[in-house]
């Protein structure tokens, strides 16, 4: 009975402690960069580092909720805008330009939903090999790796407002992704679909032996992962008006710590939107501080690093406590 007793605060503690940490690192650069609470800092924290960041985690998260893993999503934002700039080039309208690059990124979801659910090969090694076979696929489609430009005089202005655009005083970014993070929230919470995908990560064989299509809803998460990292693709391309090959793989990392670091959240340890969110933040936080206090680039690596170890360590020590 004691330990039951003395667990619930440890319980309390464990699950609340990404915010914890979301406040503690929000009072520790307030204090140590005199600029980070100004009203131009802290709208760069969610335009420029929190935004893209949460489409691509929002992605992961579905692969990880199915209980695989997606080390493609930055393929499925490349892919997408390479799509995206090639069709402008090429004079479509920007709305079928869009259409394009979505769908290269649902291309990637595919292949990798072929492999996983088709073959049956791991989530690990199928969006491994895709990573790679899409970083090959990027330096011959563009001689070597060399950036895709869009010239000033052909940029559509339809193609700028969604990377600088604004609705009211809401930049347009910001507001796709809020779009996307609301949906993901209510297919999790609200629609069949969701929930299979969640049971699927705890159990998939009670899953298969209910005579749910597992496979299928496998393949869909994938497919579904791929499209909204696409939409960071074209996101990213519409904000800075050229196509760099490889470089949605920078969002990888910090998407899948964003996930895991979310989890913490749930009672179970499971993926959620809210959890992913507020992981992305605190990323973001951490990101945009550390670059104020003017510490080294390769510093700013490691503090994330330890951030992201002394979260999930502390989550895991609290839960092993309760447990206990």
């Amino acid at each position: 009975m004691s330990v039951a007793v003395s667990g619930r605060p440890l319980a309390g503690i464990s699950r609340y402690g990404l915010i914890i940490a979301l406040v503690a690192v929000f009072a520790l650069f307030s204090l140590a960069a005199p600029t980070f609470l100004s009203a131009g800092n802290l709208q760069s924290i969610l335009v420029n580092n929190f935004t893209l960041l949460a489409i691509v985690s929002i992605a992961m998260t579905f692969a990880v909720a199915t209980g695989g893993i997606d080390l493609s999503v930055g393929t499925a934002v490349d892919f997408a805008s390479f799509a995206f700039v090639s069709s402008i080039l090429a004079g479509l309208p920007v709305p079928l330009a869009a259409l394009a690059g979505l769908g290269a990124g649902a291309l990637v979801g595919a292949f990798n939903a072929a492999l996983i659910s088709g073959i049956g090969v791991s989530p690990f090694l199928a969006t491994l090999g895709t990573l790679f076979i899409g970083r090959s696929i990027q330096q011959l489609l563009t001689g070597g790796g060399n950036p895709v430009y869009l010239p000033p005089s052909g940029v559509p202005e339809a193609f700028r407002f969604i990377g600088h655009g604004t609705i009211g005083s809401i930049p347009v970014p910001l507001l796709i992704a809020a779009v996307i993070i609301a949906g993901a929230a209510l297919l999790f919470a609200r629609m069949r679909f969701g929930r299979v995908v969640l049971a699927i990560g705890i159990q998939p064989r009670t899953v298969r032996y209910s005579g749910i299509a597992l496979r299928g809803h496998v393949a869909a998460t994938f497919i579904l992962a791929g499209i909204i990292a696409a939409s960071a693709g074209l996101i990213l391309t519409a904000t800075v008006t050229v196509y760099i090959p490889s470089s949605g793989n920078g969002f990888m990392l910090n998407a899948i710590g964003a996930t895991f670091i979310g989890t913490t959240l749930s009672p179970l340890g499971r993926p959620n939107v809210a959890g992913t969110v507020l992981g992305v933040l605190l990323l973001s936080i951490v990101a945009n501080g550390l670059l104020l206090t003017g510490l080294n680039f390769y510093w700013q690596q490691v503090g994330t690093g330890l951030l992201i170890f002394a979260v999930l360590a502390f989550s895991f020590v609290n839960k092993k406590a309760v447990g206990a």
